[in-house]
């Protein structure tokens, strides 16, 4: 399994749509059919085959017509804390808001500047 952190933008893409494409293929799908049915136009099937992808809008409508979505469940899914978490979460902002200055700096504006 190849590191995807070491392949460049463009590699990312063309591997993404070769496997869509392959999926299309599994399913005995043409490319008309799919862009019908997922909504985007047929150059936009193509193209997004041939690893240029523009639009993620695109790209979700052609993953929920190949029955695909759940490759993005991991970033639609709300991270679960523990109480632990939660607490030191909660006390880490706590400690970090500002406090408000109080004393001797109101005084110092009002008196006159000595020159």
């Amino acid at each position: 399994m190849e590191d995807v952190y070491m392949l460049a933008d463009e590699m990312i893409l063309t591997k993404i749509g070769e496997r869509l494409k392959a999926m299309r293929l599994k399913q005995n799908i043409t490319q008309q059919r799919l862009a019908e049915d997922s909504g985007v136009s047929l150059s936009s099937v193509k193209k997004i085959e041939n690893g240029e992808i523009r639009s993620f809008e695109s790209l979700l409508r052609v993953l929920r017509t190949l029955g695909k979505l759940e490759v993005l469940q991991p970033l639609v899914e709300e991270e679960q804390l523990s109480p632990s978490e939660y607490y030191e979460m909660v006390n880490k902002v706590s400690k970090t808001q500002r406090k408000r200055a109080v004393g001797s700096k109101h005084k110092a504006e009002k008196e006159e500047p000595t020159w």
